[in-house]
């Protein structure tokens, strides 16, 4: 994967330009984009050079590889039990179809994997680069209590990719796994011990009425 352009380094007329926190702002000239960067004291980062026009986001990009160099040396410390899964979907996912994608990221995430979501750009949605970013951006926040962004939305050819790290280690999410499980059993084993026992009384009567008969 290519370094990302940054500031100087991009070098087109227009951007779709995304604010900090994830908000469109809407298509600028690159040197108003410069400006609104240098003022809030932060960066241009290009996250989708493929886009017409290209998608460019603000944020403090030295930060983000300083963070994104820790997650990268934690996950190679985890790398033999971490698996990245991978969900697709398209950008026009009706609401049923997204809630499943959804409850399917939570879980891997709260397994301790990472989840790579895809979004599938066809004919003309490759010109709306945007409604990918809004897209995975409202995933980010509904996931947000399972995990993290690990790599924020870029352009791939057609498709536009998001990686999300968990918040809990594999070894961990594994080791509730296994305690909850164990917790279960005892708890059905506690069951079938009071299904055998009788109330106070039925078996002694039933004990007595046989003695009696014999």
């Amino acid at each position: 994967m290519s370094e990302q352009r940054i500031n100087g380094q991009i070098r087109v007329p227009k951007v779709l330009l995304v604010g900090p926190a994830g908000e469109q702002v809407g298509i600028v000239r690159v040197e108003d984009a410069l400006r609104l960067a240098n003022e809030a004291n932060l960066d241009l980062v290009e996250v989708a050079p493929g886009a017409n026009p290209p998608v460019a986001r603000l944020m403090d990009y030295g930060k983000y590889k300083y963070e994104a160099n820790l997650k990268a040396r934690e996950a190679r410390k985890n790398q033999a039990n971490t698996v990245q899964k991978e969900i697709r979907m398209g950008l026009k996912i009706d609401k049923h179809d997204y809630e499943t994608k959804r409850r399917n990221v939570e879980k891997f995430l709260a397994g301790g994997d990472k989840v790579k979501v895809i979004i599938r750009f066809r004919g003309r949605e490759q010109s709306r680069p945007e409604m990918g970013v809004k897209l995975l951006g409202r995933m980010a926040e509904d996931v947000s209590e399972y995990g993290f962004v690990e790599s924020h939305p870029r352009q791939d050819g057609r498709n536009m990719v998001m990686v999300f790290g968990p918040h809990k280690k594999k070894a961990q999410a594994m080791a509730e796994a296994r305690k909850r499980r164990s917790d279960a059993e005892k708890a059905a084993n506690r069951g079938d011990d009071t299904a055998s026992t009788t109330p106070d009384g039925t078996e002694d009567a039933a004990e007595s009425g046989a003695d009696s008969q014999s």
